[in-house]
């Protein structure tokens, strides 16, 4: 049979397993990947719950879908990404896929890129989410890191990045976090994103970019910014999407894949491909999560409560990362934490060394990822005290 060693515990995910296994009544989870409300809890979004009830009473069929799913998620994914009425939409130069979540949005980019850039290296953010390298491994490719993160300046690494973004290669993949970075929160400014279209156009590059927390930054409009940038620039670029964040909708699987050409024509085209590209991998996404996403961005009302709740979301974050700020400055003043307020999204880059998060671990049953990264989510009114504490002692 199969001679196998056992496969490496994915890190996150391992980690879940070990803090589930915790049966300390205090114990606190900063490492898991989802939002939690105040209360600890992943809510589902009152917006999510109206849309359900509506599919529950019209829903006639479960029969497949088609290969690009549910067609409305293609249509408000691009208003959602380029804005209404936007030219790329006018024109037709964009063409979306619904997916099964991010990752399956990743998954169906690497295996296109397979067909349309196979000689191409995938070039990642160092740190970056680590399940990227996976994917793009996974799908034949190699993959090398640019500089990103400055542990000394706790934010980008702007000279590294650039001296990296210039050496890489004609028709090489740069994979680009569009806003909230996973995992140091610490996102490109506009001079890195005017360079990155520079080097793009110059050398032909794909841009690839993960817009896994669109909303979770400044707003909608304002987390596109970079992705704008790029296409100001009239550059080809393929853009994973996901709804689990900003929908809460982590267990449907809902994401999009989105292919923008200089033409029509082309887009067409490349699309073909995607399609293609899916029907090898899984045929066509689940449908409920797509009904949900398309019945709550296709109605007025429930747009604009989604948009409120998403807009409560993305303060209560901002507002944790305050009080953590204050709380470890009330405590001691031998590390500066204010960096962390210039971070966004829900993850951050702690500066705590593995030592020290193995040390919360074993004497205040307190999860964060080996790194140091920790997700500010976690940081609830009721856990913020005894976690500024028992980070105060360390260090």
């Amino acid at each position: 049979m199969f001679q196998l060693d056992l496969a490496p515990a994915d890190p996150i995910l391992g980690l879940t397993e070990t803090f589930k296994a915790d049966t300390h009544p205090d114990k606190i989870n900063l490492g898991v990947g989802v939002y939690q409300d105040a209360t600890g809890q992943t809510p589902i979004l009152e917006a999510v719950k109206q849309a359900e009830r509506r599919l529950l009473e019209t829903e006639t069929s479960k029969s497949y879908l088609s290969i690009p799913g549910v067609p409305e998620v293609a249509s408000h994914t691009q208003e959602l990404l380029f804005g209404e009425g936007h030219a790329i939409i006018r024109e037709g130069r964009a063409k979306t896929a619904q997916t099964p979540g991010g990752t399956g949005a990743l998954r169906v980019a690497a295996d296109f890129l397979q067909r349309a850039r196979p000689q191409a290296t995938v070039w990642l953010s160092n740190p970056s989410w680590a399940n990227h390298r996976t994917i793009f491994e996974a799908a034949g490719f190699p993959v090398k890191d640019y500089r990103y993160y400055d542990r000394a300046s706790q934010g980008l690494n702007g000279e590294g990045f650039m001296a990296d973004l210039e050496g890489v290669a004609d028709g090489d993949v740069l994979i680009l976090h569009g806003c909230c970075h996973n995992p140091s929160g610490i996102d490109l400014d506009q001079a890195a994103w005017e360079a990155i279209a520079h080097q793009a156009t110059a050398k032909n590059l794909v841009c690839l970019v993960d817009f896994a927390y669109q909303g979770f930054g400044e707003g909608l409009e304002e987390d596109r910014s970079g992705l704008h940038v790029l296409l100001n620039a009239g550059l080809a670029v393929l853009v994973a999407s996901s709804y689990s964040k900003n929908f809460g909708l982590y267990n449907e699987r809902i994401g999009a894949i989105t292919v923008v050409e200089e033409t029509a024509e082309e887009a067409v085209n490349a699309f073909s491909h995607i399609q293609a590209a899916i029907r090898a991998i899984y045929s066509s996404p689940p449908a409920h999560g797509g009904k949900i996403v398309a019945t709550i961005l296709g109605e007025d009302s429930l747009k604009a409560l989604w948009i409120q709740e998403l807009a409560e979301m993305r303060a209560r974050i901002k507002h944790m990362r305050q009080a953590f700020v204050q709380g470890m400055t009330d405590r001691q003043q031998t590390v500066d934490f204010d960096f962390i307020n210039h971070q966004k999204g829900m993850f951050s880059f702690s500066g705590l060394s593995q030592d020290q998060v193995l040390k919360l671990r074993h004497d205040n049953h307190i999860y964060i990822v080996g790194s140091g990264r920790i997700n500010v989510a976690g940081i609830t009114p009721a856990n913020i005290d005894p976690l500024c504490d028992a980070i105060a002692k360390v260090l």
